[in-house]
């Protein structure tokens, strides 16, 4: 069981005399930390300048002389050349002959391409120029008995009849049939000449 205790009474005088007394004016010092705490500084301070000074006036290391070192660059051994193979000798390439220009101021025996022919023998009707080698293509238009045409491409065969690719004065092309045409030399008066 337990026991009853009784507290102290604050007022009795006994209690006041386990107190350390401190004078009222003043607070106490802690006289031990304070010197401990100037001989941790002092120590601190005596380390900090002996470190600095150990590092800072201390001898520099020796070198030791170094030789350089020389590298000398040599080109690898040389191979051996092998034999080359026979190798053919290249044809000569072609070189291209211009085609001559025909001389169009003489009219050729017959109707020829790159030269000129005339409409003839259409007793004053015209020729019938067409789209194409045969009768049955697209008439483009009539050209007159006498006049000169340049002949482009032919003969083709088309309804019994030879046909030529011509071109009249004023640049139109088309297809006419072979019997109403002979050859002539170039006209005076054909654009260009």
């Amino acid at each position: 069981m337990a026991r009853y205790q009784i507290p102290q009474d604050p007022r009795d005088k006994k209690q006041e005399e386990k107190r350390p007394s401190f004078p009222e004016d003043r607070p106490p010092v802690p006289w031990l930390w304070l010197g401990l705490g100037i001989v941790v500084s002092i120590l601190g301070v005596w380390l900090a300048s002996t470190t600095i000074n150990t590092f800072l006036f201390r001898e520099p290391l020796a070198v030791a002389t170094l030789q350089p070192t020389l590298i000398v660059l040599t080109a690898p051994p040389s191979v051996t050349p092998s034999p080359l193979p026979d190798v053919p000798t290249p044809t000569a390439i072609p070189t291209i002959t211009p085609i001559p220009t025909p001389d169009v101021a003489v009219a050729p025996e017959t109707i020829t391409i790159g030269y000129f022919a005339r409409i003839i023998n259409t007793e004053g009707v015209g020729l019938t120029i067409r789209g194409g080698p045969s009768v049955n293509n697209l008439r483009i238009l009539v050209a007159e008995e006498g006049s000169p045409v340049y002949i482009l491409d032919g003969p083709t065969a088309g309804n019994e009849l030879l046909w030529w690719n011509v071109r009249l004065r004023d640049g139109t092309e088309g297809w006419a049939a072979a019997d109403y045409l002979e050859p002539i030399a170039v006209p005076a008066d054909w654009p260009g000449q």
